[in-house]
């Protein structure tokens, strides 16, 4: 994922489906990580190709740092009751760069604009609830150069603040490196020194996007 000046985002963790059936008719929902408007209409039309006998292949994405393109597609479904409240549900969740494609096979039963706006909706929700959300986090990995009877204490210390550690190097001397948000590297740094009273050195290596998934609510 292209990302380069935010803190955090959230997206799905990974492409997948999910279906639910509301009165014969079968509701497929088809999400996809995407980083232009380009992979978003590729994906679409691969759908449309896949699933040509669907009724319809409604669609919704959003895309960008700051959600600056967003589109949605009713695909032949009354104006309003399918492309929109699909993308009302990633725009719920805060996601940025899906696509989501949702393939309708009618059964034979028509479901009315509410009950649409309803299936087409809970179809992206229960997708995302299958598949997860991760959040990504801007890191800053450190490298903590420290004696061997510092280690101990540093360890608790890094324990205690929920700072995951990436691995640990033995040689003359103790390296620790570890992953710090990138906004919190100067406190963090602070805590550190102080800590060891000062008889430690940090250095800063690369800074990448870590995710972890974040819990749904029912």
């Amino acid at each position: 994922m292209i990302v380069t000046t935010l803190n955090n985002y959230k997206t799905i963790k990974e492409d997948g489906q999910g279906e639910i059936e509301v009165k014969k008719s079968r509701f497929i929902c088809s999400l996809k990580r995407v980083e232009t408007e380009e992979e978003a209409k590729s994906f679409i039309q691969k759908m449309k190709k896949e699933h040509w006998k669907a009724n319809h292949n409604c669609s919704a994405f959003v895309i960008g740092q700051k959600s600056e393109i967003k589109r949605s597609s009713d695909d032949g479904e009354p104006s309003g009751t399918a492309g929109i409240p699909m993308l009302e549900v990633l725009q719920k969740n805060e996601l940025i760069n899906v696509v989501a494609v949702v393939t309708r096979y009618f059964g034979g039963t028509k479901l009315g604009t509410g009950g649409l706006i309803r299936a087409y909706a809970h179809a992206v929700s229960h997708t995302l609830h299958e598949i997860g959300i991760v959040k990504g986090t801007l890191q800053q990995e450190m490298a903590i150069h420290i004696t061997y009877p510092q280690l101990g204490k540093l360890e608790n210390f890094l324990l205690l603040q929920q700072i995951p550690i990436k691995e640990t190097n033995y040689t003359d001397k103790v390296t620790v490196h570890c992953f710090v948000n990138e906004n919190e590297v100067d406190s963090f740094t602070d805590l550190v020194v102080e800590l060891l009273n000062g008889q430690v050195t940090l250095t800063k290596e690369s800074v990448s996007y870590h995710e972890q998934l974040i819990e749904l609510a029912d």
